[in-house]
């Protein structure tokens, strides 16, 4: 596959380690997806922590996929989900380009990664913006443009049980990682609903705790410091005692010391953007400044500390 061009934007082909197909943006000079596998992120940083089995025959599972992408993680949890007796699903996403999408189902071997009812649904929703099955009680809803703004178009009173990150990382993107952005996500989930992100920044973190969510760190990886991990799980917690979320389950465990830790760095220091509507240089330069500023500690001297015992690679 050539290399692609919309909106100014370059996206080149990949394939995963896994086999998986993903794109590399030029424009944020990132790819999609880690090079270890684009269905085994999805599978590992979302669907596994997740826990679908908790919502069973009768219920409605509401999810919302920020930055939407490919479509990898909206279809991994659609697969995950049983063909029959399992909950109704209304999903939605937010994506700013049509591309990636279309990319993806060009190429025949993710086409083939999905149940015909999976494929019919990305196909839909490239299409139409909107996909729906009467018969499963399950239906995805595209809200294209920028996610800050298509917010607004969620129905009124929405909470949410799932919402998967994906955006591009916080360097590239903080547009999407601000503590403004972060907390309007927090404030859709419903009583406990989790947010999911491969992202695992202290300012990210911080932000999230901010917003009065509890954190749990994802299981690091094979080869990874056992204090580091591959992601975050941001849950608005139940009132009802029978409800907890343990402090380690499928997928993810409390965050270690040394993540704590990080959370007192400057790196800790949020992304801002009061009005919803500024670019990344301009978000990052705000930061910077705030950064220069502050009195946390630094982030080179908790990375000196750690770096010994945590950032080794395993045996």
């Amino acid at each position: 596959m050539r290399d692609c061009v919309a909106d100014g934007s370059v996206l080149s082909a990949r394939f995963t380690a896994d086999g998986s197909f993903s794109l590399h943006s030029q424009s944020f000079a990132e790819s999609f997806h880690s090079s270890g596998g684009a269905l085994e992120e999805a599978n590992s940083k979302f669907v596994l922590p997740a826990q679908l089995d908790r919502f069973t025959c009768g219920r409605c599972l509401r999810v919302l996929d920020v930055c939407f992408g490919l479509g990898y993680n909206t279809a991994a949890l659609m697969a995950a989900l049983p063909k029959v007796g399992g909950p109704s699903l209304n999903c939605w996403g937010l994506e700013l380009d049509r591309l990636p999408l279309r990319l993806a189902l060009a190429e025949p071997s993710f086409k083939a990664l999905w149940p015909k009812n999976v494929v019919a649904c990305l196909e839909a929703v490239s299409a139409q913006g909107c996909w729906q099955d009467a018969c499963r009680q399950q239906s995805v809803q595209m809200l294209w443009g920028d996610a800050r703004q298509q917010l607004r178009s969620l129905p009124t009173g929405l909470r949410l049980d799932l919402i998967l990150l994906d955006a591009f990382s916080p360097g590239k993107c903080p547009q999407l990682w601000s503590q403004e952005f972060l907390q309007s996500l927090a404030d859709l989930l419903a009583p406990g609903g989790r947010l999911l992100t491969y992202c695992r920044a202290a300012a990210v973190r911080s932000s999230l705790r901010h917003a009065g969510l509890e954190l749990r760190s994802l299981l690091p990886k094979p080869g990874e410091g056992a204090g580091w991990s591959s992601g975050t799980m941001a849950l608005r917690l139940s009132n009802d005692d029978d409800q907890s979320v343990p402090e380690m389950g499928a997928g993810w465990r409390e965050l270690s010391v040394m993540e704590e830790e990080h959370l007192q760095t400057r790196a800790a220091v949020p992304y801002r953007d009061p009005s919803g509507m500024d670019g990344a240089p301009l978000i990052l330069k705000r930061r910077k400044q705030e950064q220069a500023l502050c009195h946390h500690t630094s982030t080179s001297a908790w990375q000196r500390k750690w770096q010994s015992v945590e950032f080794r690679p395993s045996c």
